[in-house]
């Protein structure tokens, strides 16, 4: 093969003939100055002379050229150069039958610099050379190319996402000595949001840093750019999502399902305690009216002091957050009340969408979500409920059932769903109450409706609910000879925890992929999920 840079050009005859004329040239001019130098009185020694200096010339280049010589370097790409040589010799003697290498080209050089191919073309080999150099350079070149690029690609899969909460100074320059410092550990910055405090602003990312550097020495980095008050926690691909598109998502949700404003802040605000209580307390006997008034309020525009944030709730009382590993922000603050005054001016709301389902005898039923509205349908069906059926749901005193009532109900405490038969007759509630990461579930079927499959209808459903939720778990508190419950539990097909405390089966069903254990309950003096006498239930999430 030749290069790009030697052109293949036909052999001539006459080059050999002007090659022939200039031999002749040269010997007729040597022999016209021997003629003139000989015949002068020192001509001889002038040609002794010349002779003389010839070889010396003649010498010195032969030892330049040696010394210097033009053949490629001994590097990293010989072994290649030769490798691609031999093979480009290889496919010459496939088709002419002599095919060289490159140490039999090199061999030759000296005595031969041309060498010619099959068709008659010319090329040095000091081009041959050059060429299978740089072909040898592109091929290492494209070969550390994808070395580079297959490091990159694992550096880049060796990262987790932090998200990172720090307070700076108010000063131009502060951030961007955090962010420099974060470029130079190979830190990126994915998200930035900024809440201006009255002393600083408080600056929260969301980072992929690589896995090899830990959060303490994150923390260290970052103290030593100037920020104060840092805090980091995992996040996963769920934060990627920008906080705007997150608001405006969680202000649809609550503008839908008013069950959904608990949600809403847990999820604005991240981990956090959230307490909803009423203004007046129970009441003593059911239906004797409303209770004493608690003193629970909060002013319209709510009140913020540092972890904890106390915000009308519309329904009555006061909903108070409480997160003290961190201090809210004003800007926290304002998304949150932004979001109940929300709730508030759309009022009480639950979807009314319904399920029609035919039992295995044929009747028909309506599964449906449920609130305050169906207060006094719930009452008419705890009268028709047997000792034995409210005792295995409230495991507690019965005649303290009904008092309760209005707060399952309530759509600030969790999700119900009702079922009603062709006649609108309520013959099952099902109870999805929040409770932090875990979520309880109650079940409450009339006797004459029992054994229908009803209840493991209404279990599916909470569980979807809880799931689209987000809850990690699901809990059921029940006695342990409550068999019904056990079994549509186990129905389930999920992991699940047992755990029996006095008489009371606590059956954890595990949501998330990651097992979670199940929480120890003693057994409760009041039905499950209503709270104390005095206290009514609090949403903890």
């Amino acid at each position: 093969m030749t290069s790009a840079k030697s052109a293949r050009r036909p052999h001539h005859w006459r080059r050999d003939l002007i090659e022939l004329a200039a031999l002749f040239t040269a010997v007729a001019v040597a022999d016209a100055i021997a003629n003139l130098i000989g015949h002068q009185p020192e001509g001889p020694y002038l040609l002794i002379a010349s002779a003389v200096a010839l070889v010396a010339t003649a010498a010195f280049h032969t030892w330049w050229a040696r010394r210097h010589s033009h053949a490629p370097p001994p590097g990293p790409y010989s072994e290649a150069a030769g490798a691609e040589a031999s093979g480009a010799g290889a496919s010459g003697a496939g088709a002419s039958g002599a095919g060289h290498s490159w140490a039999s080209a090199s061999a030759t050089d000296a005595a031969n610099p041309t060498a010619r191919t099959e068709d008659g073309t010319e090329t040095t080999t000091a081009e041959t050379a050059e060429e299978t150099v740089e072909k040898a350079a592109e091929k290492a070149g494209e070969k550390t190319g994808k070395e580079t690029a297959e490091k990159t690609e694992r550096r880049a899969g060796e990262t987790v996402l932090w998200r990172m909460r720090t307070t700076v100074r108010d000063a131009p320059g502060a951030l961007a000595v955090l962010c420099t410092t974060l470029a130079r550990h190979r830190i990126d910055i994915l998200t930035l949001q900024t809440h201006p405090l009255a002393q600083g602003t408080v600056d929260e990312f969301l980072l992929r840093v690589p896995e090899s550097l830990t959060a303490r020495q994150l923390t260290r980095e970052i103290s030593a750019a100037g920020g104060t008050s840092t805090w980091i926690e995992r996040a996963d691909a769920h934060d990627l999502v920008d906080t705007p598109t997150r608001v405006l998502g969680l202000a649809t949700r609550t503008a839908l399902d008013a069950a959904e404003l608990p949600l809403a802040l847990r999820q604005l605000l991240g981990r956090c305690t959230i307490h909803s209580l009423p203004a007046r307390s129970l009441p003593a006997v059911p239906g004797s009216g409303s209770g004493r008034v608690t003193g629970e309020g909060a002013p319209v525009e709510g009140v913020l002091h540092e972890t904890v944030m106390r915000l009308r709730d519309p329904s009555g009382g006061v909903i108070t957050v409480e997160r003290p590993y961190l201090p809210f922000t004003p800007t926290e603050f304002a998304r949150a009340r932004a979001l109940v005054e929300l709730d508030a001016r759309l009022g009480p709301r639950v979807p009314r969408g319904a399920s029609v389902l035919t039992l295995p005898e044929g009747n028909e039923i309506t599964v449906r979500r449920a609130d305050q509205a169906d207060l006094t349908a719930a009452r008419a069906m705890h009268d028709r409920c047997s000792e034995r059926t409210l005792g295995l749901r409230y495991h507690g005193p019965v005649r303290d059932a009904d008092r309760y009532l209005d707060h399952l109900l309530s759509p600030r405490f969790g999700r119900t769903l009702a079922v009603q038969t062709a006649s609108g007759r309520l013959v099952a509630l099902g109870h999805l109450l929040w409770d932090g990461d875990e979520t309880e579930v109650a079940l409450l079927v009339e006797d004459d409706w029992q054994r229908r499959g009803i209840g493991s209808e209404l279990l599916g459903r909470l569980v979807a609910l809880a799931v689209e939720a987000g809850c990690e778990n699901v809990y059921a508190v029940t006695q342990a000879h409550n068999t019904g419950m056990v079994a549509a539990m186990r129905a389930l097909s999920l992991p699940l925890d047992y755990q029996i405390e006095e008489g009371t089966l606590v059956i954890t069903a595990r949501l998330a992929a990651s097992p979670a254990p199940a929480r120890s309950r003693p057994a409760p003096e009041t039905p499950s999920g209503y709270g104390r006498t005095e206290e009514p239930p609090r949403l903890v999430r």
